[in-house]
């Protein structure tokens, strides 16, 4: 066994001892910690102690510490063979903390910059196109898509028709698409490649890894042969990939995910979609401005896990646009004939040119041997994780699409910025409880916090105001008042817990709620901030101030 002496500066209580001591007691190797707030010191006794992940535990705790000389304890090593024998208490021989990653995406890339910084060396481990999904096949060409589609919309139609001549649009997707990939590329090369080259503690090996034991991937290198790659911590940032549900025959016709979906250089005359989460209301209106007839087929109502206000509002704007939207209305068949889609749904026939499947995504983990690492999944196969990103393995961490955690990729960044931490010894959480959400609809769709529902499975008794678009200036000279903004908020206290928008720019207006939420304000504290007037986040302050008086009886920019 070996001993380590470290002397701690930033202690201000027996709490930050204590703290300090679970700190360095979750570290790779260490069996005792002892940590003195009146000395400034900590006694470490382990089977290996590597002075750099002692001090990155500790500085990540948010202390500094300087290291002092180990000593063997009885039956220990020589000074001579200690690994911080060279110089007084740092490691000049020992190889710092090994840190494996499984993916490229978001999550993965902000795990190895962060464990990099920390001192890691960094084992990046990718199977197919480094970036993940996000930029590649996710939201980087899906809002190019979105914003084209949007734009050949208000070229053909707009509120100012009247002094603005329409100019119906022609679709060129080819070219689109070609604008759309080398934007794509452009992203990935500065954003995850260019960064990756230049960051030496980071090494990518192309190919497809697999558990062989609690401590070590088999990786099936892309170019042929195998490569076993051991590490002390490890993250799995795997990612998702599309859902396909088990309808009859849809296995054995070309349809579309939305990879496919974003990659085609054509416009179908006729799309069926199949979904009615996010990803299918966005691209179903996205094909439907570009010019294909669209009919959705949806088992509840569109967005189903929103408050139902909100997909009443989004059924009636593809209404008007043309959109067929049939909700409560499920496919138990799919043939395609060669030149057709035929969709069987109790009472009719659906019929298209092209069909896209968009019901959500499934976590990449089947093949990843988790079992033999100690890893559990849930009933969908995505891994879980604790508000530290730690899996069942408490050396093996998760982020990202493949956990039980929302599938976004900012959420994944987060968490694999805080993974990292942990690796290193922190102590980081991960705490969605104001996380927003947009769905890039025309209208937006934003929400954050508790809907009126949420609340009650709570217990939490709630007031709510919705304030219709008619109500908010923004909108008025926009000649837009589609949508809502709706406030929930606790009842008595007036302390707000959520919000949901309908609105242009609605995913905007949103992270002000999320950070009112955060602040723990009440509506009436909302209501009394400054907003700026003509802007669709004083419809905000407006939702708020109907909690207490008619606001369709203020002047214009009423405090």
């Amino acid at each position: 066994m070996l001993q380590a002496h470290l002397e701690i500066t930033g202690m201000t209580c027996d709490g930050c001892a204590r703290h300090v001591e679970r700190v360095l007691l979750g570290v790779a190797g260490v069996r005792a910690a002892d940590v003195s707030y009146e000395r400034g010191t900590a006694r470490v006794t382990g089977e290996a102690l590597h002075a750099a992940t002692l001090t990155t535990a500790v500085h990540a705790a948010g202390y500094s510490v300087a290291v002092g000389g180990p000593t063997p304890s009885r039956g220990g090593l020589g000074a001579e063979q200690h690994p911080a024998a060279n110089t007084p208490g740092v490691s000049t021989r020992h190889p710092p903390v090994r840190v494996a990653i499984i993916g490229s995406g978001g999550g993965a890339m902000a795990a190895a910059l962060k464990a990099a910084e920390l001192g890691a060396a960094v084992t990046m481990i990718e199977r197919g196109t480094l970036g993940g999904t996000c930029v590649n096949v996710g939201c980087v060409p899906s809002k190019i898509l979105i914003l084209a589609a949007h734009i050949a919309h208000v070229r053909r139609e707009s509120p100012f028709d009247a002094g603005l001549p329409t100019a119906p649009s022609v679709v060129d997707r080819r070219r689109l698409l070609a604008q759309q990939q080398a934007r794509v590329d452009e992203l990935r090369r500065t954003k995850y490649e260019d960064i990756v080259a230049g960051t030496s503690a980071i090494e990518v090996v192309r190919g497809t890894a697999r558990f062989e034991n609690a401590l070590t991937l088999r990786v099936a290198l892309a170019g042929g042969g195998e490569r076993l790659v051991p590490f002390d911590r490890c993250l799995i940032a795997s990612g998702a990939s599309p859902a396909i549900p088990p309808i009859a025959g849809l296995s054995a016709t070309p349809f579309w995910s939305s990879t496919e979906a974003l990659a085609s250089d054509h416009i179908p005359r006729r799309l069926a979609v199949i979904g009615s989460s996010i990803v299918a209301v966005e691209l179903a209106q996205a094909f439907r401005r570009l010019g294909s007839d669209v009919t959705v087929l949806a088992r509840g109502p569109l967005l189903s896990r929103e408050d139902p206000a909100i997909g009443a509002a989004l059924r009636e704007v593809f209404v008007g646009e043309g959109i067929a939207v049939l909700t409560h209305a499920e496919a138990s068949r799919v043939s395609y004939t060669g030149e057709e889609f035929v969709l069987t749904t109790p009472g009719r026939e659906v019929r298209a040119d092209q069909l896209l499947v968009a019901t959500g995504r499934t976590p990449n983990t089947r093949e990843l041997g988790l079992s033999v690492a100690g890893v559990d999944v849930d009933h969908s196969g995505a891994i879980v994780i604790d508000d530290h990103l730690r899996t069942s393995a408490q050396h093996i961490f998760a982020a990202g699409d493949c956990t039980d955690r929302p599938q976004f990729v900012y959420v994944a960044a987060a968490a694999g910025t805080r993974a990292a931490v942990n690796m290193m010894g922190g102590e980081a959480t991960l705490d969605l409880t104001t996380m927003p959400a947009v769905v890039f609809t025309d209208p937006q769709v934003a929400t954050v916090g508790l809907t009126e529902a949420e609340a009650r499975r709570r217990s939490i008794e709630t007031d709510s105001r919705t304030l219709p678009l008619d109500a908010v200036p923004r909108a008025l000279v926009n000649f837009d008042t589609r949508g809502f903004i709706k406030v929930v908020a606790e009842a008595g206290t007036g302390r707000l817990l959520g919000t949901q928008v309908v609105a242009s720019d609605a995913g905007e207006v949103i992270q002000a709620a999320a950070l009112a939420i955060r602040a723990k304000m009440t509506v009436h504290d909302l209501a009394d901030q400054l907003f700026p007037y003509l802007t669709m986040v004083e419809g905000l302050k407006l939702a708020a101030q109907t909690f207490t008086k008619d606001v369709r009886q203020l002047s214009c920019c009423a405090g």
